[in-house]
């Protein structure tokens, strides 16, 4: 499943490595604090699901004026923030 974040053009979609990286671990703890997960979710961990719905375009990503550059925030269509 990590093979498929490997692929320049979702590198590229979220400003570089590091920043996939980003996201992928601000998905992960969403969901590990309640957020539905925006995929079919059977038989996959929490950090798969995260992954999945990246590489599916179900994340996208936008820097905000009251957050730093460096910092995605991380925009979704199904679940709302607490």
């Amino acid at each position: 499943m990590i093979e498929q974040l490997k692929n320049d053009d979702i590198i590229r979609r979220f400003g570089g490595r590091f920043k996939l990286t980003a996201v992928i671990q601000k998905r992960w703890r969403d969901l590990m604090h309640g957020a539905r997960p925006m995929v079919e979710d059977e038989g996959l961990t929490q950090l798969e699901v995260a992954i999945k719905e990246i590489a599916e375009g179900k994340i996208d990503i936008s820097d905000t004026p009251h957050v730093s550059a460096s910092v995605p925030v991380v925009k979704t269509s199904s679940y709302e923030d607490d």
